[in-house]
């Protein structure tokens, strides 16, 4: 009988499942069966009110305090929490979700902990903790032996792998589902990978097709009332922005905001960007009118936002703060009530303009000096190292001898070895050093395709050894060692070769090895601390003085 209650649920049938959930408690009533009893009060908050639901909620706390087992209280919390969750409050949704995850553990029941930890996930998800969820997400997906779990996973995993740019991932994701659903007929799940396939081609920059698929999706959400109606009109707005349609968009966008006031829910930060975009559209028509309603309303949502998105809120970056707006609001209604102050408010408003234009020039070029030291420092670290170079070649030095100095051990360099000569022989150790001495000298590292597999196969010997040395007596991994081999010898090639520099980006990018220049530039910057083109700049800039 529960299968067939969540079955309705799933496919939006809410009367019957309704209906099924009060035959249920009473039959469990009727026979005074206290698990099916609580069974029931689970079923029954579903289709409720808040209100309702948690009066029903709280019978569940009532009949399961003297229920032996690991069920509860953890159930009765997670329960609370997925209802704060279903209704846009997190923060009691959270602390739900961590006393359910505490009493989980405490009673060892491991299918209430992942339950907890799938529930957290859409939290970090929500905050913009997306490396975090997907990590959950990813792992459930693949492990959970609860069904009705998986496509929850798929969705989830799939919305972090667009934020990540993961879309090659996101894609393979979109397909299985949409196979699944169509398998199924289950109507709300074909939607909701309409939505996700709109988001990936939003990202790809699609907006035509994100426009086609992000419509389907909102035509059927809003004809059930789901919240993922807000989501598709948000994205579909902003596909209409990127088309620099600012009318298609301020339609959307207005209608969101309608969607908002009747639900009275804010339901993603993202929010933000719809009132600052509708101020500006009406800032640029010198509609003072509906610039200030729009005003009003960016900050009694921003401040449920602030209140419900704390971590998030403090990370994105706001292009109207409170202050500033409730400055400008101030001033829009003293120009509606007398125009002749509209040459104070334009003086004031070109001084902090000017003032923010100066602060930005100032900002880049002291970036830029930064920029330009360490490129300098760069050279001149390069050229000394060559000139030591070409000296020690001069000069003929008898052999050295070779003194041995007494030094007294560090426990933690003791430590060190004994774990180096327990997991690496020390003659395998030499051999490899030999092998990376040659790997270097020869250039081999300009290969394009090298993988610590395909040079462990070359020098014969297996990946863990390598990779074991490579962390010990390099002091990085293996991807680290491979690209600073390729940048140092770019940093060197790029000084002594002018031909060299003149090379496109791509094509420098191959002859070092990489497979595209994405990787490369990424490689360089986080190498050196800046771009390619500052460098070849100050080459050049040396070169000429």
């Amino acid at each position: 009988m529960k299968n067939k209650f969540y079955d309705y649920y799933d496919h939006d049938q809410s009367t019957e499942s309704k209906l099924i959930a009060k035959y249920y408690l009473q039959k469990a009533k009727n026979d005074k069966n206290n698990l099916q009893i609580a069974e029931g009060y689970i079923l029954m908050q579903f289709n409720e009110t808040v209100p309702t639901a948690l009066k029903y909620i709280d019978s569940l706390d009532i009949i399961t305090q003297n229920i032996k087992g690991n069920l509860y209280p953890a159930r009765t919390y997670l329960t609370k929490g997925n209802l704060y969750y279903k209704n846009d409050n997190l923060k009691a949704s959270l602390d739900n979700y961590i006393l359910g995850l505490k009493h989980a553990k405490m009673q060892n029941n491991q299918e209430l902990i992942d339950i907890a930890n799938m529930n957290i996930a859409y939290l970090n998800y929500y905050m913009g903790k997306y490396a975090a969820a997907a990590k959950t997400f990813r792992y459930y997906l693949y492990h959970t032996k609860d069904e009705y779990q998986q496509d929850p996973m798929r969705v989830s995993l799939i919305t972090c792998y667009i934020e990540l740019n993961k879309t090659d991932s996101a894609n393979i994701l979109i397909r299985e589902g949409q196979k699944a659903a169509v398998i199924s007929k289950n109507k709300y799940n074909i939607s909701q990978y309409s939505y996700l396939s709109g988001l990936y081609s939003f990202k790809l920059k699609k907006y035509n097709d994100a426009i086609s698929e992000l419509s389907k999706a909102y035509d059927y959400f809003s004809s059930i009332n789901d919240n993922n109606a807000n989501y598709a009109l948000f994205n579909i707005g902003k596909s209409y922005a990127a088309l620099k349609n600012k009318e298609k968009a301020v339609q959307n966008f207005i209608t969101l905001d309608a969607n908002i006031q009747k639900t009275n829910s804010t339901s993603f930060p993202e929010l933000r960007e719809v009132y600052t975009y509708l101020i500006d559209y009406y800032k640029e028509k010198n509609d003072k009118v509906k610039q200030l309603y729009y005003i009003e309303r960016f900050i009694k949502v921003d401040e449920k936002l602030d209140e419900q998105f704390k971590y998030l809120s403090t990370e994105l970056p706001k292009k109207y703060d409170t202050p500033n707006l409730l400055q400008e609001k101030e001033s829009i209604i003293n120009d509606l009530q007398n125009r002749k102050a509209i040459l104070n408010v334009s003086i004031v408003f070109l001084l902090i303009v000017l003032m923010f234009l100066s602060f930005l020039y100032y900002r880049s070029k002291k970036t830029e000096k930064q920029h330009r030291k360490i490129a300098q420092d760069l050279i001149n670290s390069i050229e000394m190292r060559d000139l030591e170079t070409r000296e020690a070649k001069i000069v003929i030095n008898p052999s050295p001898v070779i003194e041995e100095i007494a030094t007294e051990d560090k426990p933690e360099d003791k430590i060190t070895e004994d774990k180096t000569a327990k997991a690496t022989p020390e003659d395998i150790t030499q051999f490899i050093l030999k092998e990376l001495e040659i790997f270097e000298a020869k250039e081999l590292f300009l290969k394009k395709g090298i993988t610590s597999a395909s040079l462990a196969k070359n020098i014969k010997t297996n990946t863990t050894y390598l990779s074991e040395v490579i962390n010990t007596q390099k002091g990085k991994n293996f991807a680290t060692y491979l690209n600073d081999l390729r940048i140092d010898y770019a940093l060197n090639r790029l000084i002594k070769d002018k031909k060299f520099r003149s090379y496109k980006l791509m094509a420098i990018a191959e002859e070092l090895g990489y497979n595209n220049e994405q990787s490369f530039s990424l490689a360089f910057k986080k190498k050196t601390g800046i771009t390619l083109s500052v460098y070849i700049k100050e080459i050049e800039k040396s070169n000429n003085s």
